[in-house]
């Protein structure tokens, strides 16, 4: 993705653990390489002068810094720069990425199409690599892919709301259209992971990875959840390569009809 070779399609987010040290074990037992952290406008340090980052491995982890908490493009742009700025002094490779989140409202945080259009544009201009968050509008994404995006990430369904991939077939469509004339284009299904299987279903649609942080942080185990991700994100993922049986409207016997012998009505 955006020039570099990764080893894991699960994304996990950094926020909503009760500790630093829960954090770590949960991170270690996805097996992620990308972690994305949110970039505030204040309190990068806690008040023991510590930061997220330093509970971080920064010589495995690729830092994915995000925007969230940001309603304009305006805004969502000054905190992209305000973490590409922090990752520099640090030398991670995540320095010129962003994950970009411009928000709707506070109620649904479902995402602004057209600020998030507008953000892209500005963002991809000053060099970043831009990983757009945005809706399961296949048309939306496509405005974001034609914007400039490296990658755009379709939600399955609100943040935080854990109810999966609500509406497959947009999901599909959003794979389908940005692939177009690009089958290497990356598509990463974000937000409303609720559960392992909803992670099998996002890799079995086609898409390259997932990014959740809710399903694993707020878990009753959260280590133990973060296995369940693992293992279902590789599930997905070998059962898309594999390639699924058609769906058919009516049963097909796995057994032959012929040297049956019972009677076979209508036959």
């Amino acid at each position: 993705m955006s020039g570099r070779t990764l080893h894991s399609r699960l994304f996990v987010g950094t926020g909503k653990y009760a500790t630093a040290e829960l954090m770590r074990e949960a991170l270690a037992a996805s097996g992620c390489e990308v972690v994305t952290v949110a970039v505030r406008r204040e309190r990068l340090y806690n008040e023991q002068g510590k930061s997220l980052l330093d509970s971080l491995d920064l010589d495995r982890l690729v830092v994915l810094p995000n925007t969230a908490g940001c309603f304009s493009a305006e805004d969502a742009v000054r905190v992209a720069r305000l973490g590409r700025d922090l990752l520099e002094q640090l030398g991670n490779r995540g320095a010129d990425w962003v994950k970009l989140e411009v928000l709707g409202d506070k109620k649904t945080l479902l995402p602004d199409p057209v600020g998030t259009i507008e953000a892209t544009r500005e963002l991809v201009a000053d060099g970043f690599k831009v990983l757009a968050y945005t809706s399961d509008d296949p048309i939306a994404a496509v405005r974001i892919k034609e914007a400039g995006a490296a990658c755009v990430m379709p939600a399955g369904s609100p943040i935080g709301s854990g109810q999966g991939v609500l509406n497959r077939a947009n999901i599909s469509l959003c794979i389908e259209l940005l692939r177009e004339g690009d089958a290497t284009f990356p598509v990463v299904v974000d937000a409303g992971v609720g559960a392992a299987s909803d992670v099998s279903v996002a890799m079995e649609l086609g898409a390259d990875a997932v990014l959740l942080n809710t399903a694993i942080a707020h878990a009753k185990d959260p280590v133990l959840m973060a296995h369940a991700m693992r293992h279902a994100c590789l599930a997905g993922r070998q059962g898309f390569s594999a390639g699924r049986i058609p769906r058919k409207r009516y049963a097909t016997a796995s057994s032959p009809w012929e040297g049956s012998v019972a009677a076979i009505p209508g036959e």
